[in-house]
């Protein structure tokens, strides 16, 4: 019996792992060619937050965000809950559009498909409407359905943070 459960702890905790693609510094790297500015902090006031919250149809937590910009360009690295777990967002924007998407992290155990390019290269380009909605449409993936929503919530969220930063004071 001890064996059997044993067995089972390894085996759960191999599915449940995160599957790492690019740490945020690498990705942070890659993006500013290796020469990344310090992180600032966009303060979600209650205005802000309730967008936040709206975007993401739940509850955001802690009372800022970090983010990293140079000129009208700005990198944002967030998480949203796929079906159960975080998932690990990297988004650029440059002048209010989509430059990139990258999933830095995955931790479910379906809907992994999202990582690739052909999905994430579907973002390019993509900015927000007045109603906080993308501009362009995002093909969904059978069978990674909440992991697309999940993708299609972070890029509409950090659109909206790089309007704050570019029009706003924090």
């Amino acid at each position: 019996m001890m064996r059997f459960l044993l067995v089972f702890l390894f085996l759960y905790s191999s599915i449940s792992a995160a599957e790492v693609y690019q740490n945020s510094q690498a990705f942070l790297d890659a993006v500013f060619a290796g020469n990344s500015p310090k992180p600032k902090l966009l303060w979600l006031k209650k205005d802000r937050r309730q967008v936040a919250e709206q975007i993401l149809g739940h509850k955001v937590q802690g009372m800022r965000v970090r983010y990293w910009q140079q000129q009208a360009r700005s990198v944002w690295i967030l998480e949203e809950i796929g079906k159960e777990l975080p998932i690990t967002i990297g988004v650029v924007i440059d002048e209010n559009h989509i430059e990139e998407v990258k999933v830095l992290a995955f931790r479910e155990s379906r809907g992994w498909e999202v990582k690739h390019d052909f999905f994430t290269q579907q973002f390019k380009g993509a900015g927000l409407k007045d109603n906080h909605q993308l501009n362009q449409s995002i093909d969904g993936i059978s069978g990674a359905t909440l992991s697309v929503r999940a993708l299609k919530k972070i890029a509409r969220l950090a659109l909206y943070y790089h309007q704050e930063v570019q029009t706003k004071t924090n």
